[in-house]
């Protein structure tokens, strides 16, 4: 017999990048007394690692629970970037409804589009909330009926559309319920989900199924896996079976040792739990995310939409230049394969492959910045390695012919910028959909561009702009292969000896083209020390000094100004690196170099790739 558990609630908080989601989850956990009147708390509480709180961007989905009169709402903060949409996907599976977050001046932008998407397409209801509502550029009537075009574009049904409307301010504390009011507190937003948002229905006495989720990793107990109870209930040492809608023959006994329940940002251990409850559980080792936990004489699978697979490679190898072993606590095959493996225990979306050299993995994701963390994370651990250029995936259809995935990017840029940014996007293969006018005197431009053409693109795009420009990706899908694209139009200038910059050979390599370094690094024979202003590779001796005469004058040498060096982030030099060159990752430094750093040996594999 179906019943509704009235005492919970679970709803997900939705929204592009920047919106406001962690922040409005900050206000809400505020005004529920999680935190004692004293306490200090950080803003942004749900971004836990340094990066995510650095970036100010959400990579990992996080759950916490509040009490509201005497209802326990379950609250999944998700990522807004489209290199983790495969992290929201999961994460609906698991609520009731959604929270849509929208900023009151940007309107719903391509990320809104895509996660009110996936909620519509699982029949979630949605309250929109409009944030940022004491932005002074602030145009809430306006947004209002964009996010209604927008659902209609989705093809909302007549509930849906009929959603409710809450304004708020997250980083004040407030909502209301109307424009014309001024709220004081979160209650009118906490009313509106008991009310709006349905609570959750299942069979107390049917056999147990809970849906895994999301994983979470910790050092002392392993893989916990994390989901809703669907039906029946779950307790402490009790026998279930392991089943996986896409993999009917696997199926696991084992038994669940330690529950979990969360409570704030805390996980409580539970002895069991019921329909509706979002538990934590730990102690199965070979848990995945898909799987559904089941009594052993009911055995019937959740089903659940596959993975989005991976649009991305880069090759991980071991750090062979000179200079190897000397920043880096981490240095080995085996301590960077193990790493690697540990990170699919809570990245679903990324895979990781051997290949014929044992120095040498294959790991692919979802895109640049979804890479990029992975390497800044393990560097930050003492990690040093060595990444090749990021590589798109291809795939082949059924009459052979070469397929590559593409991505549709918007771009909102002051109108004197656009048609720098046209030119470019079309020299990269790009195909502009759609132009239009944006607020405040910004063009919005749509373009259908292969990931390929976007790889290194990023720098270009802030430069070309002077920094104005906002650029949003979703991947699109498959299509044919439309051409070779060149990277980049500028050759590398390369250290010819090792040892140390100085500034007489500096200043001579200088007029040579831009430099990445300054007096006194250390160089080795291969190093990529700058960029050239030719399109060939330029090899310069940095590390050479004056001859010295007798007519030296005491003054001759202070005239030797050098430009300063361009410093490349970990992003833009990623973005530099051609498909000849590795970037070179220690805690302390990134250096960019040749793969074959002995000159005479890269001149040779030089001819063979030209005939």
């Amino acid at each position: 017999m179906r019943q509704t558990r009235n005492d919970v609630r679970n709803v997900a908080i939705i929204a592009h990048v920047d919106h406001g989601k962690t922040t409005l989850v900050d206000g809400l956990l505020k005004q529920s007394g999680i935190f004692r009147s004293n306490q200090e708390v950080v803003e942004r509480v749900m971004d836990s690692n340094d990066l995510e709180r650095e970036r100010g961007i959400t990579i990992m989905s996080k759950n916490t629970a509040i009490e509201y009169k005497d209802i326990k709402i379950n609250i999944i903060d998700t990522p807004g970037h489209a290199d983790f949409g495969g992290e929201v996907e999961r994460v609906l599976k698991m609520v009731n409804g959604v929270i849509l977050v929208v900023d009151a001046f940007e309107g719903p932008m391509p990320q809104t589009k895509f996660v009110l998407g996936k909620a519509m397409e699982l029949k979630l209801p949605v309250i929109v909330c409009i944030n940022k509502i004491d932005r002074p550029e602030a145009r809430p009537n306006d947004v209002i009926d964009e996010v209604l075009e927008l659902l209609m574009d989705l093809g909302a049904d007549d509930k849906q559309l009929d959603c409710p409307f809450v304004f708020a301010s997250a980083k004040a504390g407030t909502s209301s319920l109307s424009l014309d009011e001024q709220g004081t507190d979160m209650k009118p937003l906490l009313d509106t989900i008991i009310n709006y948002i349905p609570a959750p229905v299942g069979d107390p006495d049917a056999g147990t199924q809970v849906l895994i989720s999301t994983i979470d990793y910790s050092e002392y107990v392993g893989r916990i896996g994390c989901g809703k109870v669907d039906n029946g209930k779950v307790y402490v040492n009790q026998e279930v079976v392991i089943v996986n809608h896409h993999e009917p023959d696997r199926k696991i006994k084992t038994k669940i040792s330690k529950l979990y329940e969360y409570d704030g940002l805390n996980k409580v251990e539970v002895k069991e739990a019921g329909i509706g409850s979002i538990v934590a559980i730990s102690g199965i080792e070979d848990i995945k995310i898909g799987d559904t936990l089941c009594s052993v004489d009911s055995q019937v699978a959740i089903p659940f939409q596959k993975i989005s697979e991976p649009t991305i490679s880069m090759n991980f190898i071991v750090n062979d230049s000179p200079l190897a072993g000397q920043e880096g606590k981490f240095v080995t095959s085996r301590h960077l394969r193990d790493r690697l493996y540990k990170e699919l225990n809570t990245d679903v979306s990324l895979r990781v492959e051997d290949t014929d050299s044992t120095e040498t993995f294959k790991v692919s994701g979802r895109g640049e910045l979804h890479l990029s963390v992975l390497i800044e994370t393990m560097r930050r651990e003492g990690f040093e390695f060595a990444v090749s250029k990021a590589e798109v995936i291809y795939k082949t259809d059924e009459n052979g012919k070469k397929l590559e995935p593409m991505e549709r990017c918007y771009i909102d840029v002051p109108d004197e910028f656009s048609g720098a940014v046209i030119q470019k996007l079309s020299q990269r293969k790009g195909e502009l959909v759609n132009m239009g006018t944006a607020n405040g005197g910004y063009t919005r431009i749509e373009f259908l561009i292969p990931s390929r053409g976007l790889i290194g693109y990023r720098g270009d795009f802030m430069t070309d702009t002077k920094g104005n420009g906002i650029m949003n990706t979703i991947f699109d899908g498959y299509a044919p292969f439309k051409g070779e694209i060149a990277y980049r139009k500028t050759g590398s200038l390369i250290a010819f000896e090792s040892g140390e910059a100085v500034t007489y050979g500096l200043f001579n390599a200088q007029e040579r083209g831009q430099l990445f370094i300054g007096a006194g690094a250390k160089v080795y024979s291969g190093m990529v020390i700058g960029m050239s202003g030719k399109s060939e590779d330029i090899e310069v001796n940095v590390c050479k000094t004056k001859h010295l005469t007798n007519t030296r004058t005491s003054s001759s040498d202070e005239a030797l100004r050098l430009v300063p060096p361009k410093v490349f982030s970990l992003e833009q030099a990623i973005d530099f690196i051609d498909t000849d060159e590795l970037l070179e990752v220690t805690p302390t430094t990134l250096r960019i170099r040749k793969r074959i750093l002995d000159p005479t040996l890269r001149k040779r594999a030089g001819f063979k790739k030209n005939q």
